[in-house]
């Protein structure tokens, strides 16, 4: 019998993990769920700060992702160094988090090779960051929403494992 491939660790990571990374986290987990493909991932989410340990995300956000259906299951938490060797793909929201990622990775002498950010999974030119939608209004965690649902699904046909590529073709 040939044992079961490791689950892809993906990590999302914003700067105080209560608006843009659980978002993500949540966004990745319904896609993963519609294509009966939990068990081949395992998904989380970090922060850089630690301001917000052990919250829940944003009302406003778990409002805005329970109209489309959404749950946003995570509990914010800090990165750790650890995180940059756990997980394969490390995810960031803006420059100022792929920067902070770099860092601590640098700090450690780990590899950062895995970590960039989601953007670059998304369809629409020209916007290369997810806003920190925090200091604005309703319609600011539509947007992101509207930005992480795309780029998401562009993650996971990048990352969709082989044999489900093959069965769906």
């Amino acid at each position: 019998m040939t044992p079961s491939p490791q689950p892809v660790r993906v990590l999302f990571v914003c700067l105080g993990n209560i608006c843009r990374s659980p978002a993500a986290e949540g966004v990745f987990l319904d896609l993963l769920a519609r294509e009966g493909l939990e068990e081949a991932f395992v998904v989380d989410s970090a922060g850089t700060g630690g301001w917000h340990t052990g919250k829940r995300a944003d009302t406003r956000m778990r409002a805005a992702a329970s109209r489309r259906g959404i749950h946003l299951p995570s509990r914010a938490r800090q990165l750790q160094a650890a995180d940059l060797e756990t997980f394969d793909h490390v995810l960031t929201m803006d420059a100022d988090n792929l920067a902070a990622v770099h860092r601590i990775a640098a700090a450690h002498g780990l590899e950062a090779g895995h970590v960039r950010p989601l953007l670059t999974h998304g369809s629409q030119e020209g916007i290369d960051e997810v806003p920190d939608p925090y200091y604005g209004g309703a319609e600011g965690f539509e947007h992101v929403l509207d930005l992480l649902e795309d780029a998401c699904r562009g993650l996971l046909e990048e990352l969709r494992p082989h044999s489900a590529q093959a069965d769906s073709g």
